[in-house]
């Protein structure tokens, strides 16, 4: 074997070797894509079960506030603005709407001693605070594999494969809430 055939093999070497790296980074890639979606699934089952359960409260308080239109169309309307959003960034901005419905709705509630004390309202505020719980927990973790992924993609050498395969950045999971970004007032007089 002469010094061709010497250079021959460490060519073909080194392109066997490239070839494994890019099939590692692109399998990464893919893993980390899949995790990214099973995140948001996760996120989009408790959605599902948060506007579940708001008609079952709005019914169950009809009848002790009877004067409370504007606040039943407004959780109606932003349940039905939650439910048909299409992306994560719709779905962000809607559930944010829903949550600052659902605050005020809590707060008129305080009016109705008696809807307080109603054991099916209860269970149901039961039902969706742990629920709200459950999607705080879900949307941490997607927010994670969000961040994972779009590092993975940014970062090189993985985002020349990223780009040559294009793997696009994923947005995050953000509720917008007024409520969430204004500093708490503390007053002791």
């Amino acid at each position: 074997m002469g010094l061709a055939g010497i250079v021959l093999i460490i060519i073909v070497v080194v392109l066997v070797l490239l070839v494994l790296f890019v099939i590692g980074i692109y399998n990464a890639l893919i893993r980390l894509r899949n995790q990214v979606d099973n995140a948001w699934s996760q996120i989009d089952v408790q959605l599902k079960r948060r506007h579940d359960l708001i008609p079952n409260l709005v019914e169950t308080a009809k009848g002790y506030m009877k004067h409370e239109r504007e606040t039943f169309e407004a959780i109606t309307k932003a349940r039905s603005q939650a439910m048909g959003a299409k992306t994560v960034s719709e779905s962000s901005k809607a559930e944010g709407l829903l949550g600052e419905a659902l605050s005020k709705f809590m707060l008129v509630v305080e009016n109705y001693p008696d809807l307080k004390a109603n054991q099916n309202f209860l269970a149901v505020q039961e039902e969706l605070t742990g629920t709200e719980n459950r999607i705080s927990f879900a949307r941490q973790s997607y927010n994670d594999q969000v961040l994972f992924y779009n590092n993975k993609i940014q970062m090189f050498p993985s985002n020349i494969i990223a780009g040559m395969f294009a793997f696009g950045k994923r947005d995050f999971f953000e509720i917008e809430v007024a409520a969430e970004r204004e500093v708490p007032k503390v007053s002791f007089s």
